[in-house]
């Protein structure tokens, strides 16, 4: 992964954690609705791991946004 690859995937992480803490929401109980693992939340979150398209689905549907808004970093 280049440089640019790893700011987005660390905007993006922090954009769903900012999203989640919105609405105030814990990190097991959100990992929960979307179908994944904690752990990989985490990862997610801090920016550690490239979420495949269907996580990044199952988490737009958790947040009840569309997955356009939730890559919109903007």
């Amino acid at each position: 992964m280049n440089t640019e690859e790893e700011k987005y995937i660390k905007k993006l992480g922090a954009g769903i954690k900012a999203l989640r803490e919105e609405r105030s929401l814990d990190q097991k109980a959100f990992a929960f609705d979307c179908e994944i693992g904690r752990t990989q939340l985490h990862m997610i979150e801090n920016g550690k791991t490239n979420p495949r398209l269907f996580t990044l689905m199952k988490i737009a549907n958790a947040l009840e946004i569309s997955l356009s808004k939730l890559l919109d970093l903007d």
